[in-house]
């Protein structure tokens, strides 16, 4: 028998209560070859839905049964003879493989393969039969054999009047079987559409069940809340007994109580009419403090308006106030670039006085040295022997008429050089082209006197600017 993982599902169900018209074994052979594997066909109809753990099983029939009993399947209704009684005296089974359109309502037809290491090696009857997973046969094969191919050819005789016979029976036959199948097809249909309301039948006998069991449950889970609530009226009651019999006495202690209220009524009545007598005085009041709020409120508008407008004024000064704001920190800015400007125009011109000061201390010198060299030329012939020398090679005091008769020595003597581009100046020119030719030619710094050359102005802005940090 075949080694599986796990026992299909079997029953003792009698053989009169399964259906074997559901499920049909087709090309079933009555011969199989041992051996070799066999392939097992067969279609599911409309009317039946395969689950997962249906499986087919190969049966070994009675052996005091002939083949033509054991032909299936058996539609009648009669009892079905296979020679076994119920599922668990299967020889080996295979799982079956599902459809792939379990929700098709035309024919699926199946196959299934049996190995051959598990099949019978004997020669008895065996048979295909559909199991379901609750034990319920559903469709049985006819009976075949495992046993070797005759290797003897038998040559058969027969006349020409006996083939013609066997034809016309065989037409016979096949119009027998025509028929049979086609009542058989439509007992199947009626099969099926009996076993479909059965079930419908069950199913909603089973809901009927069910809802009726919830019923009783619920009906006794009524019945038990209503004793329940029954026992809590009752003793609801016997409080409420008790409690009106306290409320007696209650009313009683109520009603002296209420008496003294009505006295106490009548005063509080005399009390609320004072009371309305001064509601009437305060709403005379009320009224004159109504008026004069109304006279309050339009005040307040004006007022309002008046706060309005003058924080429009105060906006509009505020903006002219920020506009003479930037005007004084522009002329802030201004008045610090011309006081740096005028100190270094001053420290300028005190340079310039001290040096146009010494420039004339040594200009009366230089006149003054000129005057005494024309007067005593002879004793001071040493002084000019430069010039002379340059002159007239061969005096050796020089020329005593260079001073009377010959420009360049004083001309020479007058003449001043620019310190920043070492130009000549006559000396009578000094104090003015001098004085704006070196402008252009030097900047000086106000705070330490540092001279930069003309074509150094970014140097020098750039120096002036580390002294102001």
């Amino acid at each position: 028998m075949e080694e599986t993982i796990e026992d299909p599902p079997t029953s003792a169900v009698l053989l009169d209560h399964c259906h074997f018209s559901q499920v049909i074994f087709n090309s079933v052979e009555k011969f199989y070859v041992p051996g070799g594997d066999i392939t097992c066909y067969y279609t599911l109809t409309q009317h039946f839905i395969p689950r997962r753990k249906d499986w087919i099983g190969i049966f070994r029939c009675s052996l005091n049964h002939t083949p033509q009993l054991l032909i299936c399947p058996n539609t009648t209704g009669s009892q079905h003879q296979v020679g076994w009684k119920t599922t668990r005296e299967y020889y080996t089974f295979m799982w079956v493989t599902l459809p792939v359109d379990l929700n098709s309502k035309s024919p699926k037809q199946q196959e299934v393969q049996f190995k051959a290491y598990y099949l019978p090696k004997d020669d008895e009857y065996y048979q295909f039969c559909y199991v379901d997973q609750d034990g319920v046969v559903r469709g049985a094969s006819i009976p075949f054999q495992f046993c070797p191919e005759n290797e003897e050819d038998i040559l058969v005789v027969t006349t020409q009047g006996e083939v013609e016979e066997i034809e016309q029976h065989n037409e016979e036959l096949c119009r027998e079987n025509k028929q049979l199948k086609d009542s058989c097809v439509s007992l199947e249909k009626q099969n099926a559409d009996m076993h479909a309301r059965l079930q419908k039948k069950q199913e909603e006998l089973e809901t009927l069940k069910s809802i009726n069991k919830k019923l009783e449950q619920t009906m006794k889970e009524q019945k038990d809340c209503w004793e329940t609530e029954l026992l809590q009226l009752k003793e609801q009651n016997q409080k409420m007994c008790s409690e009106n019999e306290k409320m007696g006495v209650r009313v009683d202690q109520l009603q002296a109580q209420l008496s003294t209220q009505e006295k106490e009524i009548e005063k509080l009545v005399q009390g609320v009419q004072d009371k309305a007598e001064q509601l009437e005085d305060l709403k005379k009041e009320n009224g004159q403090l109504f008026l004069s709020l109304t006279e309050q409120r339009e005040h307040r508008k004006e007022l309002e308006r008046t706060v309005e407008e003058m924080k429009q004024k105060e906006t509009t000064a505020a903006k002219k106030e920020q506009e003479l704001t930037d005007q004084n920190f522009d002329l802030s800015k201004r008045l610090s670039e011309n006081k740096i400007l005028c100190n270094v125009l001053q420290k300028e011109k005190e340079r310039m006085e001290e040096e146009n000061g010494l420039l004339k201390m040594e200009n009366s010198t230089l006149l003054s040295y000129m005057g005494l060299n024309y007067d005593s030329l002879p004793h001071q012939a040493p002084a000019s022997n430069q010039g002379g020398a340059r002159q007239n090679p061969g005096l050796v005091y020089g020329n005593p008429y260079s001073g009377i008769q010959e420009s360049p020595a004083p001309s020479l003597l007058s003449i001043k050089k620019c310190p920043t581009c070492k130009s000549d100046f006559p000396d009578d020119l000094f104090d003015h082209t001098l004085e704006q030719h070196m402008q252009p030619c030097s900047l000086n710094c106000p705070i330490c006197d540092k001279a930069f050359p003309a074509k150094e102005k970014q140097i020098f802005e750039d120096h002036v600017l580390c002294h102001t940090l």
